[in-house]
Formats: structure tokens, C-alpha cells, sequence
């Protein structure tokens, strides 16, 4: 008879990380953008009284209450903004009105952080859903980003790098880029960052964005894309060899919106061939190849005002959020220009959308009871130093 006997196989003491369990959802990651809850109950968003309860609750907070409204919002939570603008735009807003008690904040978490970094220490920035995150600011942590720092040290370049972060990034990457020389910059004063950077350094470590960065570089600068190099964060030493470092002029993060990031060269050349005579506009944050085949490229506010200034009867392809498509196709239809949406599939920023009638009510009614909820503040040694970054992007001829 034969005798089959098993080995036992030695017990493994292996241990999640923290990535995979956040990927299982049994983890939250608490340095990330994302927010992870929102205490409280929700008005029902069937409830026919939601927007004379928002106004009633916005007018018993009188002058104690800002309202800032992203341009990506719904119509639904734009109505009560008492301003609306890009994430910049609406964070220096919010530090000019000091006499603001409470400053709500109907876009993402780091355009919140922004708003608390630029506000005095009295006012409280309060986001109605602290699961607003921003994908693209999620895919830069300061630990990643730490890391990407040593890598440069131990290839001898670090000294030569100028750290420039885009405005969409979280308040420690901000910090990050202030500590190390750094500056902030939007997607209207990208150029001049840059061109900042590179009278500081030889070299510039772009965050989080590498399609801005990559477009900056290529499209407005006169550079090559064999200037730039992509660190990924979840490869070895960012999947690149000291000697790429060390010939690259720009070293792009691997991040990217996941609503422009959407867009190609067949969304252009598709809506070419379906509207004949179609302006294609598009954002910075796009891919370059996209970028590229456009007619414009700008800002959100560069697009509104394009469409402003545009002939009537014009035909427009927009390369941005839904929302704000949407919007301004509307805004414009009584003067006959055509605005359409540049790929076939709707695509809104889902993380914007978070921000709904349900989530500002109960927001606002908190408030006017006298319970401040969802507060987002920045810690005070992370706040110097983002400040310090922005203060530099401020002071950009």
C-alpha cells in the first residue's frame, strides 16, 4: 500500500497594505483627498421643499454665510452660490469676504483646503460632503511624493529640480512644494510658472497633473516631448533610470483628471466629421494628442470667455465638464451658437457631483442651528508652508 503523505506548508504572516485595503473598501486612506463620511441625515432628495428650505436657511444665516460655487456644480446647488469660479478664483474670493463666518464650499476637498489656507483663523470653510474628493489630487500623496524626492536625491539631481503643483492637489502636496522652493499654478498661469521654475532650477518636478505639465512644456514653451518623463509613483524608483532623470528637463507625475482624461484624437476628428465648421476648445489638462488637434486651449474661465466673445450662429466643441457645457450651451442657444459636449459619451466629474441639493440643505440648516458640520481644516505647519508656495505663484509677473 502506498502511503501519500502531505507536507504542511508553514504558516504566512502576511499582512494588507494599506493599498489593497483600500482597493477592498475595508480601509480608508486618512492622508488622501478623499473625505470618508458624512455624519448626519440627509434631507430626502425627492423632498418638493428642498430649495425653499436652502434659501430659508441661507437667509436666516444672512452675512454669517458664503456660498462658493465651482463651475463643474449642478444647476441645482449653482443657484444659491453667491459666487461661482474656478478653485482659485473662488479661494480668494472667500479671503476677501472676512466678514464671512462660515464659508461653504460647493466644489472639492482641496479647493476647500485652499479656501481655509487663504481665510483668516475665524472663518470655517465647511464642505457639504466630505466625500468630495478630486481623483487627480488623489493620485499624488505626500508619501509617494517623499519618495519621488529621494529618488532625485540619490540620482544627484534634486538640488537642480524645482517643484511646480498644480492648484488641483492636496494641501500637503501644496506644502511639499513650499518647503522645497516651489510654486503653485492654475491652468491660466501655467507658462509663467514654469517659466519661474526654470529661471530657479534646471530641471522642474511637475504635480499632479502630467497633462497640463506635458502641454505647458510642449505647446507653450517650445520644448520637446523627449524634454519630459513620466515618475510613476507605483513602479521602482518611478520606473525611470537615474540617467533618464538626469537628461530630463520636466519629470511629469503619472496623474491625470479622469474627466479630460477621457477625451482622444477620435472624439475630435468624430465631432469634425459630424459638425462641419465646429471650433474644437478643450482644456490644458487634456491629452496632448487631443491638445494638439484643437482649434483653442485654455482655462474654464478661458472657455467661458471664448464663448462669450465668440460670433453668433459660431459652432463649438468643448473639451471640459458636462456640467459646465451644458451650462453655457444653454446660456448662449438665444444667440444661436451651437455648443456640444466634444465626446459622445456624458461624462460629468463624478466626485463634483457629490455636492447636491440634499447634502448644501442639510449643510446650510446645520449651520443655522448653530452646528458647524464637515469642517475642512489645514494643520498649522502644512498651512505655512502651502501658503508660502502660493504666496510665491502670487507674486508671478
Amino acid at each position: 500500500m502506498r502511503v501519500v503523505t502531505t507536507a504542511q506548508t508553514p504558516e504566512l504572516d502576511v499582512q494588507p497594505t494599506p493599498l489593497a485595503l483600500l482597493l477592498l473598501g475595508r480601509e480608508a486612506d486618512p492622508k488622501s483627498e478623499r473625505g470618508v463620511e458624512c455624519p448626519g441625515d440627509l434631507p430626502s432628495p425627492s423632498d418638493p421643499d428642498l430649495v425653499a428650505r436652502a434659501r430659508a436657511a441661507k437667509e436666516k444665516l444672512g452675512d454669517k454665510v458664503f456660498v462658493l460655487g465651482h463651475h463643474y456644480q449642478r444647476d441645482e446647488v449653482i443657484q444659491f452660490a453667491d459666487v461661482t469660479g474656478d478653485s482659485f478664483k473662488l479661494a480668494r474670493d472667500a479671503a476677501a469676504r472676512p466678514e464671512a463666518e462660515y464659508i461653504v464650499f460647493c466644489g472639492v476637498h482641496f479647493m476647500a483646503e485652499s479656501a481655509d489656507i487663504l481665510t483668516s483663523d475665524d472663518q470655517k470653510v465647511v464642505l457639504p460632503d466630505l466625500a468630495a474628493g478630486c481623483s487627480m489630487a488623489d493620485m499624488a500623496t505626500a508619501e509617494q511624493v517623499a519618495e519621488c524626492w529621494d529618488v532625485l536625491t540619490e540620482a544627484g539631481i534634486a538640488e537642480q529640480v524645482v517643484p511646480v503643483s498644480y492648484m488641483n492637489s492636496s494641501a500637503d502636496i501644496k506644502a511639499f512644494t513650499g518647503k522645497h522652493g516651489g510654486t503653485i499654478c492654475t491652468s491660466s498661469n501655467a507658462k509663467r510658472a514654469l517659466e519661474w521654475a526654470f529661471q530657479q532650477g534646471e530641471k522642474v518636478l511637475f504635480l499632479p497633473d502630467q497633462h497640463l505639465g506635458r502641454n505647458t512644456a510642449v505647446r507653450d514653451m517650445g520644448m520637446s516631448l523627449d524634454d519630459c518623463v513620466v515618475y510613476n509613483p507605483h513602479r521602482p524608483n518611478g520606473g525611470l533610470t537615474a540617467d533618464e532623470l538626469r537628461a530630463a528637463k520636466m519629470i511629469l507625475w503619472r496623474g491625470h483628471c479622469s474627466v479630460h482624461g477621457r477625451f482622444n484624437l477620435d472624439s475630435v476628428n468624430d465631432v469634425r466629421e459630424r459638425i462641419p465648421g465646429v471650433n474644437v476648445l478643450v482644456h490644458p489638462e487634456c491629452k496632448h494628442e487631443v491638445v494638439a488637434a484643437a482649434d483653442y486651449v485654455g482655462s474654464t474661465e478661458y472657455i467661458i470667455k471664448t464663448l462669450e466673445a465668440a460670433p453668433a450662429g459660431s459652432k463649438w466643441a468643448i473639451g471640459t465638464e458636462l456640467n459646465l457645457v451644458r451650462r453655457l450651451a444653454n446660456r448662449f442657444a438665444s444667440e444661436g451658437k451651437e455648443i456640444v459636449f466634444l465626446d459622445r459619451t456624458v461624462c460629468f466629474c463624478s466626485t463634483m457631483n457629490r455636492i447636491d441639493l440634499p447634502h448644501l440643505v442639510w449643510a446650510l440648516e446645520s449651520l443655522a442651528e448653530g452646528n458647524l458640520v464637515n469642517r475642512i481644516e489645514v494643520d498649522k505647519e502644512t498651512e505655512a508652508f502651502a501658503k508660502l508656495a502660493l504666496e510665491r505663484m502670487l507674486a508671478l509677473p
